[in-house]
């Protein structure tokens, strides 16, 4: 049985690392070298790195924080935010990133998901969803969570594995930063249509919610942020907990 992914995440803003509920009200969570870092150490399988004002403010991924945290790392690293070309990727990837994480410029343009997977493979490609309740159904939403896109989540996670995705990351809008658990149905909706690893997004509060997310979310990975930054929960321990709950996870040697 493959094991579960715990992946942190970074959300980064002018250099800071930040963390806010339901994509506002950001407070200051630390330097993202110094933040990668500690992750690794403390047994996260993977680290992202979200530039979340990149796309919004039209420039690009600030590229000295992904050199500094990559200089960290010994696990993989995925970083997004301000993704528009080709360029953009290889660019990321020089500066010490294995993956690329693109949103809103893969809405645009589904073809960029193509020409990145051509170059490095569709192992480096994660198509990031940001999507929020809407009725009996989830809309998509671009622009740093900003503008709806007009796209069900289920919907654009499929056309976006047939343009080459390696990975989804799905962050539920409704439940980010609010601790009260990952989207499940949400979760669930979009890991049933395709056949590429879904990580979910958005709810961390507590090992229980990274259980029901691995069993009826049918997620592959699990990302968190705040309830790591701030030391609610940390990773060895969560795993352990996880790892006693059934749920195949890797342990730290």
């Amino acid at each position: 049985m493959l094991t579960k992914r715990i992946i942190a995440c970074l959300d980064v803003d002018r250099g800071r690392v930040v963390k806010g509920v339901r994509f506002q009200d950001l407070r200051d969570a630390g330097d993202p070298a110094e933040l990668a870092a500690a992750h690794a150490r403390a047994g996260a399988d993977e680290v992202v790195l979200l530039d979340i004002t990149a796309t919004h403010e039209n420039r690009k991924t600030l590229l000295d924080a992904v050199r500094r945290a990559a200089r960290e790392l010994f696990i993989p690293f995925t970083v997004g935010g301000g993704i528009r070309t080709l360029e953009d990727a290889a660019a990321i990837i020089e500066a010490g990133a294995d993956k690329v994480s693109i949103n809103s410029a893969a809405v645009a343009d589904p073809g960029l998901i193509s020409r990145i997977a051509a170059r490095f493979g569709s192992q480096a490609v994660i198509v990031a969803i940001d999507a929020k309740r809407d009725g009996e159904d989830y809309e998509v939403y671009v622009g740093g969570g900003r503008k709806p896109a007009a796209r069900r989540a289920a919907d654009w996670a499929l056309e976006a594995e047939k343009c080459g995705a390696g990975e989804i990351l799905l962050t539920s809008m409704d439940r980010d930063g609010t601790g009260a658990g990952f989207e499940c149905e949400l979760t669930s909706r979009v890991a049933s249509v395709v056949n590429i690893p879904v990580i979910a997004s958005g709810g961390a509060g507590g090992s229980q919610h990274f259980v029901e997310v691995f069993d009826r979310g049918k997620a592959d990975a699990a990302l968190a942020a705040s309830i790591f930054h701030f030391g609610l929960n940390r990773i060895t321990d969560l795993k352990e907990q996880l790892r006693a709950a059934g749920v195949p996870v890797r342990l730290p040697c």
